[in-house]
């Protein structure tokens, strides 16, 4: 009986070593095969990203090395002129100040976004179910809106003759502005942008927020008023820890959106006047398609680009710290 129970023992290790621990089969072709699953599912995209983005960028980046203007490209000659087109734009006061001028509006614009439509999010959080669901509905409904379409809605308000806003402003009693042109100046002219861009960005924001809202446990907010604390005082202790990755996605993303911000700008008047609210992805269209320095459009295009990597690398460093932060928060608990 002994020796038929030893040999039931050693059975049962040869079939555990060939099995593995816990009965599974053991690492082998099989289990790569299933760990290279992953990469055959991601293929497809990363197909499609290669030749609907990666391809047209490796073309800009070839034509960025070219002086290609419209007889180069009549008579199919190809013209290389290096790095003469970046050391030209570098060295453009004109690229330096549409520069500027684009990171000084994207920075305005993405405050007013991200306070205005931190409030309306908190706003909605408070609000009745049927004063919530009317605002929603308000907010889906400026979300939808093509961008085409919101521009020439907004070109009719501050039409200079038949605009409603003139024609509210001068029966409030501001009659010097019953003729004003909005787009004859620079300021007023991003004015208006800005109140457009902000208006299309707002239920992104304010939806997202509210929603991340209701993940915060209701008696964290019960504790803190207990205590004493105000509207601020829950917000900055409560509200904001929780949503602080929140803010700083929805953040970044709007950056990014107001950065390359394009069809508002140029559907409201082209850059001007006299192309003074040129952003970069205006600067790039104006000097490649309607100067007709295809090279040089390309070569401001990569380096709008690049501006936009640089601020993604300080948004992940960014990101990076934080989590840094939690973990070692959360290792001194």
């Amino acid at each position: 009986m002994a020796v038929q129970l030893d040999g039931a023992a050693a059975a049962t290790d040869q079939a555990a070593a060939r099995t593995g621990k816990g009965g599974a089969p053991p690492c082998g072709r099989g289990s790569r095969r299933g760990r290279g699953a992953p990469y055959l599912l991601l293929l497809p995209a990363l197909l499609a990203t290669a030749v609907f983005l990666g391809w047209p960028m490796v073309r800009n980046l070839v034509l960025s090395f070219q002086n290609l203007n419209m007889k180069e490209l009549i008579q199919h000659l190809t013209e290389w002129v290096g790095t003469g087109n970046y050391r030209e734009i570098l060295g453009s006061e004109q690229f330096w100040r549409v520069t500027l001028r684009t990171v000084v509006f994207t920075a305005v614009n993405v405050v007013l976004i991200m306070v205005l439509g931190t409030l309306i999010g908190l706003l909605l959080a408070r609000l009745g179910k049927t004063m919530r669901l009317a605002l929603s509905v308000a907010l889906v409904l400026a979300w939808a809106m093509p961008v085409i379409a919101a521009t020439t809605v907004f070109q009719w308000l501050f039409d200079s003759r038949y605009g409603v806003v003139n024609w509210v402003l001068d029966a409030a009693g501001w009659h010097a502005m019953t003729d004003y042109d909005w787009v004859g100046t620079q300021l007023s002219t991003f004015f208006v942008i800005t109140v457009m861009i902000v208006w299309q960005s707002l239920p992104f924001v304010a939806l997202n927020l509210y929603a991340a809202t209701t993940t915060i446990p209701k008696e964290l907010y019960e504790a803190a008023r207990m205590d004493g604390a105000g509207t601020w005082q829950v917000f900055a202790s409560v509200t904001f820890p929780f949503l602080r990755p929140f803010f700083l996605a929805t953040t970044f993303l709007e950056v990014i959106w107001v950065f390359k911000a394009f069809p508002q700008i140029f559907a409201i008047n082209q850059g001007g006047p006299d192309r003074l609210t040129e952003t970069l992805p205006i600067y790039a269209f104006t000097e490649g398609v309607g100067n007709l320095h295809f090279g040089m459009g390309a070569a401001i295009s990569l380096l709008t680009i690049v501006v936009l990597l640089a601020m993604t690398a300080h948004y992940l460093r960014l990101t990076l710290r934080q989590e840094a932060q939690e973990e070692h928060e959360e290792a001194a608990l």
